[in-house]
């Protein structure tokens, strides 16, 4: 608790650990299908965020029967229990129960082998930050609830937030990461806070380095803005330090759905790295001063 980690850990004496996670939440687009797909990418991006394989998970429904199908429900659950699938994760049952809103989600165990944890307070001064999947899933998100998102980027960003960070984790653990966290409702540098805070260190991030979904900057014109992305700006505007316009400010704070993985990498792996995730980016790098810059 006192890092902020994504996973609760339980050590088996061998050498290896169990690795657990919840994570239920409210319909984040129109389709029940994929919010099913992209709840269950999201409750196993924490899992894989702490460098563990997945093996079982439990699912969650609350659902108002008088006022929504349960056939709807059924297809939440089949766009769910086909990413556990693509996973290799075994939903062993889960529970039920009539509630006044849909939300869903699933408890995810997972198992880590000899090589142990990946947690957010590892990292060393001289890391190279890398982002795995680019920001604004929280403004395409809160444009489609508007009816102001364009469908291209709209199925862009359903398809980024349902798709799995699996690949990823195994790279950042076979490249020797030394800290990793997933990207989600604190935004990017809300992460990054938590990760400079557990491991008693600094950053400095790029900003121009940063991938972003095409299309989201003209939604933030627009006003496309939800209200959680702006509690992360009003923390993260007193704790940094700031050399971009706010605008881009507001897309490193976006709250973010089944974002990607940061991870702190040792400077020689990050082009090995990079050859295996060419759709990475290094975005920042870790700093001895405890502070957390942003430049262009």
């Amino acid at each position: 608790m006192d890092t902020a980690d994504d996973a609760g850990v339980f050590a088996l004496g061998d050498g290896r650990a169990l690795v657990q996670t919840v994570d239920i939440f409210a319909p984040v687009v129109d389709s029940a299908y994929d919010w099913g797909r992209i709840a269950a990418a999201n409750a196993l991006s924490d899992i894989y965020a702490m460098g563990a394989t997945p093996l079982t998970a439990l699912q969650y429904i609350a659902w108002p029967r008088d006022d929504l199908s349960l056939d709807l429900a059924s297809e939440v659950m089949v766009g769910g229990l086909d990413v556990m699938a693509a996973a290799g994760c075994t939903v062993l049952g889960g529970h039920s129960i009539d509630g006044p809103e849909p939300h869903y989600g699933f408890a995810v165990t997972g198992l880590t082998g000899p090589g142990g944890v990946k947690t957010n307070a590892g990292a060393r001064p001289g890391n190279v930050l890398v982002l795995t999947k680019p920001l604004g899933s929280g403004i395409v998100s809160t444009a489609m609830k508007r009816g102001k998102c364009p469908e291209g980027l709209a199925s862009d960003a359903i398809e980024m937030m349902a798709s799995l960070n699996g690949p990823e984790s195994a790279y950042a653990v076979a490249h020797q990461a030394t800290a990793m966290t997933d990207v989600t409702g604190f935004g990017l540098l809300g992460h990054l806070q938590e990760m400079t805070r557990a491991s008693g260190v600094g950053a400095v991030v790029h900003a121009d380095s940063v991938p972003v979904l095409d299309g989201v900057r003209q939604l933030l014109s627009l006003g496309m803005w939800a209200s959680g992305s702006g509690r992360n700006l009003a923390v993260m505007e007193d704790q940094i330090e700031i050399g971009v316009d706010r605008d881009v400010l507001k897309i490193l704070v976006d709250a973010q759905t089944s974002g990607g993985l940061l991870i702190a990498l040792p400077a020689p792996a990050v082009a090995p790295f990079m050859a295996d995730l060419p759709s990475a980016s290094a975005i920042g790098v870790i700093t001895e001063d405890l502070s957390i810059s942003v430049i262009p």
